[in-house]
């Protein structure tokens, strides 16, 4: 490095970290630095330059060493989660299949808007040595690489082809990660040799610069349309999303539904938008949701969907709500908040909550509609009080949950993810605190519990150190990947991880058959080349990554396990059995579109295409 006056002469791979390191954030008054760090795996392609940056910047930017590229990028999603956004880490991988191994992660942080920066190695963009180690080669385009796949799962990519572009790359990839209304990874493509060419860099480039988040206010016009038609409303409803604890309107949530009387139903992603006892709670919504929000959803007549992209598992296939429903989308991105030809009030959500709040003036819902509501949610907790009781058939899932609800601390950070837990969480945890769940279901990503976990722990730790991070996985998710067990451990980042092993991927052996298919492929059981029937000791393959672990056979032996996992200090893996076929939660569902065979010779198979038709007339068709 040398300076000379105005200029400094780096390397684009030191400028890239001096730079990051200069970035700060306001977080409620306080100044914190904008990247918590990073994950990263070194190979050819980022040890020798852009390791050799990282180097000199471990106490600004620690880095956290990976054991799976994919792992690494689960672990930043559920990091950025779990500071709302308001802070990303970043992944570097090595040229080739470690970058690729980045492609799924990607895709899981684009879909659920989650920034994440990935700082990846590319071939030579002299291409005197081509073809290199893990290159691929396109005959018709030399410029065609393995990093172009990521231009599909990323809000911003680029390949740095001379050192100066990262004067305006850089900004351009922060305010991308900023951006509320078009928040997700960033892809920036490291070629070899510019990796280490040396530039003269403008010393104010490196100045320390303070981010705020933008909050943009919603037009006037818009909220005046939405309160209009809302105060029209008999029978008004609130969609919660995601996007609500993003914005940081919580608080304008609960104060705009308690001014108004309208009932509040909960998303997957905004599971912990309110807690379990708030009166206008009404319950989950959709296909994982619960008979009390799916009640009301039918018939409500004006929505506000606040936060919320609206997937499939909210809306039912969008069978969930009547066909003569209006819809109202506030939602800083005008792409969710205009789907399904809603009345849109395109800003941010807390100031848009205010604003409705004060245009509405004195109005309030119905009572008989409130009371309906409130009514319906009553239900609804009793059944999921019987659902989760110690002695209600065979060993479940929803008992394993109602075990640990009842035992963790209200600040304690939940994880799950794709399988039948995410099922089966949203419809039966009760939300001891606000934000303190993270169900991904945006991606539907399984893989993601454990690292993830290991990344919202990251994120815990520096803001609530004496609470835990619960995760929640299936053996199926857990064989998928698991050696975070394993980073949690090194980096002395406890976890509680609870292995439900119902023998395979029982919650997709259940859709098999639920469509009239005889179980295959799915349950080990059921495997027909699984010709040696063996089962995983989770406890010894636990503790074989420096992980406490211990096997139990009841939900009862579960809860007494589960008081030993609190009382220490590393990461505690527990392993129990629970029945593939029965103890699932079996109401509180909608309709869910999935493709049935239109023409077959089994009889099961045409019943079940012909149940699942029978309920499309529902269907709304988006206007």
């Amino acid at each position: 490095m040398a300076s000379s006056g105005d200029t400094i002469t780096l390397t684009t791979a030191q400028a890239i970290v001096r730079y990051l390191a200069a970035q700060f954030i306001e977080i409620d008054g306080v100044k914190t630095r904008l990247c918590g760090g990073g994950f990263g795996i070194f190979g050819h392609g980022n040890v020798t330059c852009l390791g050799e940056a990282l180097y000199d910047y471990q106490e600004q930017l620690p880095l956290y060493r990976g054991q799976n590229e994919q792992g690494m990028g689960f672990a930043a999603a559920a990091y950025a989660k779990a500071q709302l956004r308001r802070r990303f880490m970043f992944c570097t991988a090595s040229a080739g299949p470690g970058t690729a191994n980045l492609l799924t992660a990607s895709a899981l942080a684009h879909a659920n808007r989650l920034p994440m920066l990935m700082l990846c190695g590319d071939t030579f963009i002299t291409r005197l040595p081509d073809p290199v180690l893990q290159q691929l080669e396109h005959f018709g385009d030399p410029t065609f690489g393995v990093n172009d796949a990521f231009k599909a799962v990323t809000r911003f990519w680029d390949r740095i082809t001379h050192p100066a572009q990262i004067i305006q790359s850089l900004p351009a990839a922060l305010n991308t990660m900023l951006d509320p209304a078009d928040c997700g990874p960033v892809f920036i493509g490291l070629p070899q040799d510019v990796q280490g060419w040396a530039y003269e860099y403008p010393a104010r480039f490196f100045d320390e610069k303070l981010h705020r988040i933008r909050r943009q206010s919603a037009d006037a016009d818009e909220i005046s349309d939405a309160a209009a038609l809302l105060t029209r409303a008999k029978r008004p409803m609130i969609i919660a999303g995601g996007g609500v604890q993003y914005s940081g309107a919580v608080a304008q949530l609960t104060a705009f539904a308690e001014a108004t009387g309208i009932p509040v139903v909960e998303t997957i992603a905004g599971r912990a938008n309110l807690l379990d006892t708030h009166p206008l709670n009404i319950g989950p919504l959709g296909v994982t949701g619960s008979n009390s929000a799916n009640a009301i959803a039918e018939q409500a007549d004006v929505i506000l969907s606040v936060g919320s992209r609206l997937q499939d598992f909210t809306t039912g296939s969008w069978t969930a709500f009547s066909q003569d429903a209006k819809i109202i989308g506030l939602n800083a991105a005008r792409h969710d908040a205009a789907k399904h030809m809603s009345m849109t009030v395109v800003g941010d959500a807390k100031l848009g909550l205010s604003a409705l709040q004060k245009a509405m003036g004195s109005y309030s819902s119905p009572q008989s509609w409130t009371k309906e509501a409130q009514s319906e949610r009553i239900k609804w907790a009793g059944y999921v009080e019987k659902n989760t009781r110690l002695g209600n058939g065979p060993a479940s899932y929803a008992q394993a949950i109602g075990v640990v609800n009842a035992l963790c601390d209200p600040r304690d950070r939940v994880v799950a993810a794709a399988g039948g837990l995410p099922a089966e969480v949203t419809a039966n945890w009760r939300t001891l605190d606000i934000g303190t769940v993270d169900v991904e279901f945006g991606f539907s990503c399984m893989g993601y519990e454990i690292a993830g976990g290991w990344g919202a722990r990251i994120a815990q730790s520096e803001t609530e150190p004496d609470q835990d991070t619960i995760i929640f996985t299936g053996d199926g998710s857990y064989l998928l990947m698991n050696s975070d067990i394993y980073s949690s451990v090194l980096t002395q980042k406890k976890m509680i991880v609870l292995v439900l092993d119902n023998g395979g991927f029982a919650v997709i052996n259940k859709l098999q058959n639920n469509m009239g298919a005889e179980s295959f492929n799915n349950l080990i059981a059921d495997t027909p080349t699984a010709t040696h029937q063996v089962g995983v000791d989770f406890e010894a393959h636990a503790k074989a990554m420096g992980a406490l672990a211990e096997t139990v056979s009841s939900p009862e032996g579960l809860a007494d396990a589960f008081k030993r996992a609190k009382s220490v200090d590393r990461t505690y893996v527990i392993s129990m059995k629970v029945d593939p076929y029965e103890g699932w939660t079996k109401e509180g569902h909608t309709w869910w579109e999935v493709g049935t065979p239109h023409v077959s010779q089994k009889p099961k198979t045409r019943a079940a295409h012909e149940d699942v038709e029978r309920a499309r007339p529902k269907q709304r068709k988006g206007v």
